[in-house]
C-alpha cells in the first residue's frame, strides 16, 4: 500500500483531531467513556466490570490503585494485546515503505508534546508525596495505568484506519482522562480543569498552575520545565544578583528568559565581547552552566515612529565575533557571509 493523497489527508486531519482530544480540558463525558470502558473489556473477551469509579485526577487515581479490592489488573488484556494487534495488522497492511510516513503523519508529530506533558503529570504525582518510598509507589501505580486521551499518538494512527481492536479504548479517550482496568472495577480519571500551552505545545503558564485537575492537583511549568509553585510570584522581584544565586540550571535560564537578556545586560554592568558592523557580542557568564552569548543587532528598517529596534539572537558559546554570530543564524561560516543588506 501506498499513501496517496486521500490518505495523506485522512491521517493529518485524525492526527489534529487527536491533538485536541490529548489536550483538551473540562468535565469528562462519563457515559460514554464508561460504555468505551465496558466495549474494551468486551472486545478482551472479559466480563464488564461491576462498577466504575471516578476520581477527580491522575494523583487521585494512583492513590486509588494502592488501596482498590477489585481483583487483579487487566491492561494487558484490556489495553496491550489489542494494541499490539493493531498495531501488527497496521504494520503488515501498509508495508516496510508506506509504514513510516503513516507513522510520520500521525503518531510522530504528537508523541514529543504529548509524552512530555505524561512526563510532567507522572513527575507532578510523585511530588504530591514527601516519602521517596511513597512517590516510588505512585509512580509504580501511573505505569499500570491505560492513559486515556494521553493515548493519542497511536489512537490517531489506529482511528484514521478504523482498526476494530481500540474502538473500546478509542471511545474512552475521547471522552476521559487516565483509567486504571481491573477484575472487577475500573477507576477513571476526570480531564484536566484547565491546560495551558506556549506555542510548542509544553506546558506553560506564568501567572498560575500550567495543568489544573478539578480536585486542585496541579502542575506548574515553564516552557514545559517544572517549576515551584510560588515561581510566578517570585518573577516580579527578579535582579541580575537572584538569577546568579539559582543553584538549579534550568531554572536560571527560565528566569533569564524572564527577565529579559537585554535587560539583565543593562542591569548587571555587562560589557560587550565583540563589535563590528553587524552587531555587539554579548556573553552572559553563570555558575555551574554554558555560558550565554547573544548578539544584538538593529533592525535597518524604521519602525514607524522612526526608531530602530533592537533584536537579541541567541549563538552558540564558542562564538567569538559579532559577524560569526549572525553568519550562525544563517547557517553560514563568517567567511561565506555576505549579506547583500542588512536586515
Amino acid at each position: 500500500m501506498t499513501v496517496t493523497t486521500e490518505l495523506a489527508d485522512v491521517l493529518t486531519a485524525a492526527a489534529l483531531r487527536w491533538e485536541e482530544v490529548a489536550f483538551q480540558s473540562g468535565p469528562a463525558d462519563r457515559p460514554e467513556a464508561e460504555a468505551g470502558v465496558r466495549l474494551a473489556y468486551r472486545i478482551a473477551g472479559l466480563a464488564e466490570p461491576e462498577k466504575i469509579i471516578w476520581v477527580d485526577s491522575p494523583a487521585a487515581g494512583a492513590r486509588a490503585v494502592a488501596t482498590l479490592d477489585a481483583g487483579r489488573p487487566v491492561r494487558d488484556a484490556v489495553r496491550t494485546r489489542p494494541w499490539e494487534r493493531a498495531r501488527a495488522d497496521v504494520h503488515a497492511s501498509l508495508g516496510a515503505t508506506t509504514w513510516p510516513l503513516a507513522w510520520s503523519l500521525t503518531g510522530e508529530r504528537l508523541w514529543d508534546p504529548v509524552n512530555g506533558l505524561i512526563i510532567q503529570i507522572r513527575r507532578g504525582i510523585a511530588a504530591t508525596e514527601e516519602s521517596e518510598t511513597a512517590a516510588a509507589v505512585l509512580r509504580t501505580s501511573t505505569l499500570d495505568a491505560v492513559l486515556g486521551q494521553q493515548d493519542a499518538p497511536w489512537l490517531s494512527l489506529f482511528d484514521a484506519l478504523g482498526r476494530p481492536e481500540v474502538e473500546g479504548l478509542v471511545r474512552v479517550a475521547r471522552s476521559a482522562g487516565w483509567w486504571w482496568p481491573f477484575e472487577r472495577a475500573v477507576i477513571v480519571c476526570e480531564r484536566p480543569a484547565e491546560l495551558h500551552r506556549d506555542e510548542l505545545s509544553r506546558l506553560h503558564r506564568a501567572d498560575g498552575p500550567a495543568l489544573l485537575f478539578p480536585d486542585g492537583f496541579a502542575v506548574h511549568a515553564w516552557g514545559g520545565m517544572p517549576v515551584p509553585a510560588d515561581f510566578a510570584t517570585s518573577m516580579a522581584a527578579l535582579t541580575p544578583q537572584r538569577i546568579r544565586k539559582e543553584e538549579n540550571a534550568e531554572l536560571r535560564r527560565v528566569m533569564l528568559e524572564h527577565f529579559g537578556y537585554d535587560r539583565y545586560l543593562a542591569e548587571s554592568g555587562a560589557t560587550p565581547v565583540h563589535q563590528d558592523e553587524t552587531g555587539i557580542l554579548w556573553r552572559i557568564d553563570l555558575p555551574d552552566d554554558e555560558p550565554v552569548v547573544m548578539v544584538e543587532v538593529v533592525n535597518s528598517t524604521a519602525e514607524p515612529d522612526g526608531t530602530f529596534r533592537k533584536y537579541w539572537l541567541r549563538v552558540p558559546p564558542s562564538t567569538s565575533t559579532a559577524r560569526e554570530g549572525v553568519a550562525w543564524t544563517f547557517n553560514l561560516s563568517e567567511a561565506d557571509y555576505h549579506p547583500a543588506q542588512e536586515t
